[in-house]
């Protein structure tokens, strides 16, 4: 398999050239045009050019138009990566990561040491991975075009429809990245907490259709027998009129099936409202139901007490340098499981919060070495997730709010509750790592080796670690000549 993706990535990498070598072409062509003096439409080589190749690759000339110009970008602007590519070290997924995240680097040196980091992290990240670390690699190496570049994106906020079919249609919000992560943070605390609900009333509700099925024990009697018969009551009045409400519902649907010539198909008509209807949702359902209710209403009147569910706020996690902070400094803020976000964004949220977590940081390697507060369990969590970031088996982006902690090396089996015997893993994972053949072993330092059943081994490296650049106004000091006093 490794051989044939390397095989795969050569070829790519070569098709890449030939659609540079096209680009190449295009702009020989509009320089004749110029010399020559000819007034033409502007873009008329570019359209002869992949014209041609369209019909070729049988693909349209605006698709292979999007495909000269990444080429162009890669072959041009990127040789580092284009060599590794050509040697089927990485594939095109990542070498995609690295040119876009990368493309506003302007200064040859700062590129080709963004393009150094990059390529060492892609021997052993995933493509969705790989983005990321570039996000936040490329804001640290060239923080002001990282600035602009956020400024300019959020100038395009907007909100856009797209049809499914089906009867659905999909809405999609451009917004900055910070109220994103806290708009699906905050549905998905709702939605679990109508989970919850929804599975209290069906367990209330069971002893009840127990007793209207004439199951022997759960009578009236036995009700009144243990002083619950009141409950039990209530309980039977509400399924009664959840069958009151289910027989009204067919007969509506009947009159429907009638009405639009449906009747007697057999196919369910889709129940639209987003209210408890005793149906088992999923989490991803339930968020889209909330998600409507919030923005249709301001609130989330149909889903139980809107008190309890308005009560609760989003939860995102940002790390800010102490220096920007304090608005001297312009590394950039990173929002964990997205990457870099602007200053200004993360220092209102510090302004906000209830408290902060200090977070020490390996001046070399970029490791989290010690998070302070007071008490010592939620002083270990706070270090474990500024450490791990997200879930810590390759290739995956949960992030460690929506993650468990794990021991290691089994608590019950002598393993110690400290740093280098946990780390997150999300409940896929955690159940893949207790319950299959894999098996994890920590390395130091953060690093975690997968075994896989095969016998394949898998690094997974904290993010910071991978992401990291070394601070310019660190590195003035690494140069300085030492005279003995402290250099700050």
């Amino acid at each position: 398999m490794q051989a044939t993706r390397e095989r795969i990535a050569r070829l790519q990498a070569e098709e890449a050239r030939l659609l540079a070598d096209a680009a190449d072409i295009v702009r020989a062509r509009e320089g004749e045009r110029r010399v020559m003096g000819r007034s033409v439409v502007h873009d008329l080589a570019l359209r002869e050019v992949s014209s041609e190749l369209g019909a070729v690759m049988r693909l349209s000339d605006r698709s292979v138009q999007a495909r000269m110009s990444a080429s162009s970008r890669l072959v041009g602007g990127f040789a580092e990566t284009h060599r590794a590519f050509a040697e089927g070290r990485i594939d095109q997924a990542h070498a995609a990561a690295i040119v876009e995240c990368g493309t506003g680097l302007l200064d040859d040196a700062v590129r080709a040491e963004y393009e150094r980091i990059l390529l060492e992290a892609a021997g052993f990240e995933t493509p969705p991975r790989l983005r990321a670390i570039a996000r936040v690699v490329a804001a640290r190496i060239d923080p002001e075009m990282a600035a602009e570049l956020q400024q300019r994106a959020a100038g395009e906020r907007r909100i856009r429809v797209v049809d499914l079919g089906d009867g659905m249609a999909r809405l999609l919000a451009d917004l900055p990245a910070v109220l994103a992560y806290a708009i699906f943070d905050r549905l998905t605390q709702m939605a679990q907490i109508e989970q919850a609900a929804q599975r209290d009333a069906t367990a209330e509700e069971e002893p009840v259709d127990a007793a209207a099925k004439g199951e022997p024990g759960t009578g009236a009697g036995a009700g009144a027998g243990t002083g619950t018969g009141a409950g039990a009551g209530a309980a039977a009045e509400r399924a009664a009129a959840a069958d009151g409400a289910a027989a009204a519902a067919a007969d509506r649907a009947h009159a429907d099936g009638v009405a639009d010539g449906s009747a007697g198909s057999g196919i369910p008509r889709p129940d639209l409202s987003t209210g408890p209807c005793g149906e088992q949702r999923s989490l991803d359902e339930l968020r889209a139901d909330l998600f409507a209710d919030l923005v249709l209403t301001g609130a989330p009147a149909a889903h139980g007490v809107g008190d309890t569910l308005a009560a609760i706020r989003a939860q995102v996690q940002i790390t800010i340098p102490v220096l920007t902070a304090a608005g001297v400094g312009d590394e950039p803020a990173l929002l964990a499981g997205y990457g870099p976000i602007d200053a200004e964004t993360a220092r209102r949220l510090a302004a906000d919060a209830p408290g902060w977590d200090r977070v020490m940081y390996h001046p070399y390697s970029g490791l989290p070495l010690a998070v302070d507060r007071y008490r010592p369990t939620a002083h270990l969590q706070r270090f474990l997730r500024a450490r791990d970031e997200r879930c810590r088996f390759p290739g995956c982006t949960r992030s460690p709010i929506r993650c468990d902690i794990d021991h290691t090396h089994d608590h019950a089996k002598g393993g110690r509750t400290e740093d280098g015997n946990l780390a997150h893993f999300c409940p896929r994972h955690h159940t893949l790592k207790h319950a299959s053949a894999w098996r994890v072993r920590q390395r130091g330092n953060g690093v975690l080796e997968w075994t896989s059943p095969t016998g394949r081994r898998y690094l997974d490296k904290p993010p910071a670690t991978v992401q990291f650049v070394p601070s310019s106004v660190f590195t003035l000091y690494l140069d300085a000549e030492y005279t003995g006093g402290a250099p700050f």
